[in-house]
């Protein structure tokens, strides 16, 4: 008799008729991520274009103090709206993102010939309002570069000696790299995927069998204890990889919902890429089904596992954080570090990458072994008596 397959068909079975690991396992897992990062990314794209096309309105002080630069502003797409009466006051309380000033003496060192300033009071910490303060930026910029060229053409100057140097930019990023920096948060999704869609299995056939007292009798037959193990085990694995073909698939789909190429860039996310992140997740699903295993193991009631599985959730992160705040080249080795080796993978494949066949079995080899290693770990915890005393 196969004893791993009779458990995991077990398991498998009752986890079925069980409600909350459903929903948990196949619904809210999966699901939720990719609809709140559709729901997020179509509201900020959209927004983000109306900043970028639509008219820029923003409140002007002595606008009639200028009113060439007005009308050189009004071409370029900006709406000025009516004065307000403390500037510093609008923008700390947010009735302005900005609000552009004219002084009195604009136009008589405009006709002296000397640098007319005008102030804008804006607050850099507000990052979701830069866009349109840097636009107003640009402008100006343009406004007086053309000015300044006309200047010196009327006293017989070429426009050419106020810019000695000129900077060619040379831009090598892709539509398919430019997408990989704005969608890196992706890997981490896939991981908590994995990670929720197995938790809960996990708990139950632990903590949650061992609270219940149905683990005593079924550590009596005479059956080997890692025979038990390895079919609870694979039961995980099995919600874990539903979880995650779930995920990948509305990461799929959701792909084609997001605007992205008004922003010039290109996420390719079609049925390739979701086998190629099924592939390098599978040493993570067997390593988080043999870790939340062990937690489990330590607990003596449903709910204590839960808690310290909450904290053990936090792990997964770090690859991500670090990455996102401390950008490296990806180099060979990182392959061979669970969690970091599949966060540098699919982030490659996002950007529209390669990950070579030496690297992906770099990926395997090492991400089964130490999953391998904690499985053994799990297997001598639950051949102790403890385990079968219940709490």
């Amino acid at each position: 008799m196969n004893v791993p397959l009779v458990v995991l068909l077990k398991e498998v079975r009752e986890s079925l008729r069980d409600r909350r690991t459903l929903i948990n396992a196949l619904i809210t897992g999966p699901l939720i991520a990719p609809l709140m990062f559709v729901m997020i990314l179509n509201v900020v794209i959209s927004r983000q274009l109306g900043q970028a096309e639509g008219p820029l309105e923003l409140p002007v002080i002595g606008a009639s103090y200028a009113p060439n630069l007005l009308e050189a502003l009004r071409q370029q797409g900006f709406a000025p709206q009516p004065p307000v009466a403390d500037p510093i006051a609008a923008v700390r309380a947010r009735d302005a993102v900005a609000v552009l000033r004219i002084p009195a003496d604009f136009g008589k060192s405009w006709e002296q010939g000397d640098p007319a300033q005008v102030e804008l009071y804006y607050d850099a910490s507000r990052r979701d309002e830069q866009q349109p303060v840097n636009r107003l930026k640009q402008m100006l910029e343009r406004y007086s570069r053309l000015n300044g060229a006309m200047r010196l053409v009327a006293r017989g100057l070429s426009p050419a000696l106020s810019t000695p140097v000129v900077v060619a930019e040379r831009d090598q990023s892709t539509p398919r790299s430019r997408a990989g920096a704005l969608f890196s948060i992706l890997p981490y999704f896939f991981v908590l995927t994995v990670f929720i869609g197995g938790m809960y299995l996990a708990i139950d056939l632990t903590a949650g069998e061992r609270e219940r007292q149905s683990l005593e009798p079924l550590f009596v037959n005479p059956v080997a204890r890692w025979r038990i193990l390895l079919g609870k085990i694979g039961a995980i694995c099995i919600f874990s990889v539903m979880s995650l073909l779930i995920c990948v698939t509305a990461f799929t789909v959701a792909g084609r919902l997001i605007p992205t190429e008004k922003l010039g860039m290109d996420l390719s996310l079609g049925p390739l890429f979701a086998l190629e992140v099924l592939v390098l997740m599978l040493p993570l699903v067997l390593l988080l089904a043999a870790l939340q295993t062990l937690v489990a193991a330590f607990s003596r009631s449903y709910r204590e596992a839960q808690t310290y599985l909450g904290i053990l959730m936090l792990v997964p992160a770090l690859p991500s954080v670090l990455l996102s705040v401390l950008p490296v080249k990806t180099v060979p080795w990182m392959y061979a570090v669970p969690l970091l080796g599949q966060q540098v993978g699919i982030t490659e494949l996002i950007m529209g990458g390669a990950v070579t066949m030496a690297e992906v079995a770099t990926c395997l080899l090492c991400g089964f072994a130490v999953a391998a290693l904690t499985l053994a770990v799990t297997a001598s915890v639950y051949g102790s008596e403890r385990l079968a005393i219940s709490a």
